[in-house]
């Protein structure tokens, strides 16, 4: 991986006078396994650089012309077609003018983001977001700083994380600590050095034993403070600053106003040092043992400072604890900005790290859960592909998305579909999810999706649709194909090379599942039937009864069937003025029945069943089913009956209606193979495995 790394403008990457982003970049570039490939660009006068791979960009002095667009310019030049990731440091306004070089771009913010060119605006975070890779805060202050005013679902943004800054920890003598307490940084009163040297002259008048070090300049701002164990030892470098805190007791860093982070407690914390600092920005976040001030006075410093001189065992445990909880080194923040570098880069790399995590997925099922039909709808496929993500002991989150939109509609929102895609993301903004699954979730819009993908781009998502998508259903396949690109898996219960999906790497035949919670009839063991035959047609699940004028090809085929089959009783449902029957009355005649018939709308189509097969196969009927439809090939003779034209099924239904042994036989072993190959937690494995691109090959994959 090639990367490039873009420092402000003036920035003074040298080890004479370096800044804060300076001793960052530098630190990480040291300790990254990608530093033979990364290069640093900066502008300074300076002619020593803190690592060998900067460049410094050359400018050409003038009256007019805008000094950072010309640095900006020429660091366009300076990059080659083969750069991978280019990191900009602290000028968010950057970032719009290398979009055209079309490179993936990490944002690194180390100040206050609503203060920058380029995020202070609403409209600036958001193309930012849209922009970025990645935008990375030193502190989660300043996140929340970026966040302010920005709508609900940009909160929880996998984009938008948190890497503090580092500093290498040094395991120092602590009983070699002097008494000295140290103040460093900028001498003025937004580092509220006035407040310090206030407090310090009444310490050292009062504790003559002790002394204080000051360390910083400040010419725009003058504070004279003097006293005989006062030392103003002006600017230092960064090694002898680390010197000092190595012999610092107590380290006082007391800003007004909102620090981002704050190198110096960082610093003054891994040597060891007592720490005391007000509550202000993100400094809370660089200590993890220490005194934080409530109220920021002269007073209220004094008396912590104080409280520490007289306490000594509370100093020594402060010191001490400093040292052993200190967890921002710099080795550790480099492995995690690798990481994250590699996971947004190497595939390969990035199944390996979530191959870990496959045991415990956050699962959010967006499909239709039919609340709003009062159990009438209970079986259903959606159910059992949800219990399946349960048995495989994940955390699964269900959105009954046609439910929401049901109870969502108005004059505003006639579709409610507008309140459906505003709840989603509120929902994935507080879950988290490592994959999102829709089931023929059509009311989500790409325009929804394509958000999802750019701010959690850690998300995996999927999509399942059981419908026919051939013939007069050919609206189902646009329904499909609308979000396959978008998709990193999706699945059909045809086959897909039937319907032309060759050009689609990412398309997947699923099985209709069945699961143990709900078909778990065994009809096969029943003695005693009040019919022969089971047929059941809907004719639209969401109206649950008989449409009139609707014609459906089932029913003359039906009616043919029972025509030509003497002394067999039929029972069936949705057709010749018989009721469509749910829920519990669909059991209770299915459990009637010795023989069920597997028969789906228009010509049959390679592997394509409705999840009627589930329910008559899962419950332990004899199944019966066109051997066009080609699942037969999943089955040996034994497991379950095919037929080949009307005549053909009508001859079976005789033999097997008056052959109670051969057709329990037949019933129960197309029982156990089906629940043995395709259930529901099978299958669920399979929908995660393939939108994870792990390869593992299933049983149905071998023979379609």
């Amino acid at each position: 991986m090639k990367i490039s790394i873009l420092l402000p403008y003036k920035e003074n990457y040298s080890p004479e006078y370096p800044g804060a982003v300076s001793l960052f970049v530098s630190s990480m570039v040291k300790l990254s396994k990608f530093k033979k490939t990364t290069k640093v660009y900066g502008s300074t006068h300076y002619k020593s650089f803190l690592t060998k791979n900067y460049e410094n960009i050359s400018l050409k002095k003038g009256i007019f012309a805008s000094q950072t667009k010309q640095y900006i310019n020429n660091f366009i030049k300076t990059q080659k077609s083969n750069v991978d990731l280019i990191e900009i440091h602290n000028r968010p306004n950057y970032a719009f003018q290398i979009e055209k070089l079309n490179k993936k771009i990490f944002l690194y913010f180390h100040n206050d983001p609503n203060t920058m060119l380029g995020s202070k605006t609403e409209t600036e975070k958001i193309k930012l977001i849209e922009l970025c890779t990645k935008i990375i805060f030193n502190s989660y202050w300043s996140k929340n700083q970026f966040l302010t005013d920005l709508p609900s679902k940009y909160k929880k943004s996998q984009k938008l994380i948190v890497i503090h800054q580092s500093i290498n920890k040094k395991n120092v003598n602590l009983s070699k600590k002097e008494k000295l307490i140290s103040f460093v940084g900028k001498l003025n009163s937004a580092k509220g050095y006035d407040i310090f040297g206030k407090a310090i002259i009444k310490i050292l008048n009062k504790y003559p034993d002790w002394s204080a070090n000051v360390i910083g300049d400040e010419p725009r701002e003058e504070f004279n403070f003097s006293h005989k164990n006062l030392n103003i030892l002006g600017f230092k470098n960064h090694d002898e600053v680390l010197l000092n805190f190595e012999k610092t007791s107590i380290a006082v860093v007391c800003s007004r106003w909102n620090e981002p982070f704050g190198r110096t407690s960082l610093e003054a914390s891994s040597r060891g040092c007592g720490v005391i600092i007000s509550n202000r920005g993100g400094l809370p976040e660089t200590i993890t043992n220490g005194i934080i001030l409530k109220h920021l006075s002269v007073n209220s410093l004094f008396k912590e400072i104080e409280n520490l001189i007289v306490n000594q065992n509370l100093l020594k445990k402060l010191q001490k604890e400093s040292i052993k909880n200190f967890s921002l080194t710099n080795n550790h923040i480099s492995k995690k900005i690798d990481e994250c570098r590699i996971n947004n880069f190497t595939i390969k790399n990035l199944n390996k790290f979530k191959l870990t995590n496959l045991n415990n997925l956050k699962i959010l099922h967006v499909t239709n859960f039919n609340e709003r039909h009062n159990g009438r709808l209970f079986y259903n496929s959606g159910r059992r592909i949800n219990n399946g993500f349960i048995r495989l002991n994940h955390s699964v989150l269900e959105l009954s998305d046609r439910d929401i939109v049901s109870y969502s509609r108005n004059l505003n929102d006639f579709k409610g579909s507008k309140k459906l895609n505003e709840k989603l993301l509120e929902i994935i903004s507080n879950y988290i999810p490592d994959l999102i699954v829709f089931g023929h979730a059509d009311l989500i819009d790409n325009e929804t999706i394509k958000f999802i993908k750019k701010n959690y781009p850690n998300t995996k998502l999927c999509q399942w649709f059981l419908d026919r998508m051939d013939g007069e259903w050919i609206k189902n396949k646009d329904r499909f194909i609308k979000k396959i690109e978008l998709m990193d898996a999706n699945f059909c219960t045809t086959d897909p090379k039937a319907l032309n999906f060759s050009k689609f790497n990412n398309v997947y035949y699923m099985p209709n599942c069945v699961d143990q919670s709900l078909e778990n009839l065994e009809i096969y063991k029943n003695k005693y039937f009040k019919s022969d035959v089971f047929f059941a047609m809907s004719h639209g699940v969401h109206r649950g009864v008989l449409k009139k004028g609707k014609v459906d090809a089932r029913e003359h085929f039906i009616n043919k069937l029972i025509d030509i089959t003497p002394n067999i009783k039929f029972d069936c449902y949705g057709f010749n003025g018989n009721q469509p029957i749910w829920s519990d009355d669909f059991l209770k005649s299915l459990s009637q029945n010795k023989i069920g018939i597997n028969l789906s709308q228009g010509k049959s189509s390679n592997f394509y069943s409705s999840d009627r097969l589930s329910q008559l196969l899962g419950n332990g009927l004899l199944v019966m089913i066109d051997e066009k439809t080609k699942i037969g090939n999943f089955f040996k003779k034994d497991e379950i009956v095919t037929y080949k034209n009307l005549s053909d099924l009508s001859e079976k239904i005789i033999k097997y209606s008056n052959d109670n042994y051969a057709r329990s036989k037949i019933a129960k072993k197309g029982r156990d193979k089906y629940f043995k190959y395709f259930n529901s937690k099978i299958v669920a494995d399979f929908l995660i495995k393939k939108t994870f691109g792990i390869n593992k090959k299933y049983f149905w994959e071998k023979i379609i």
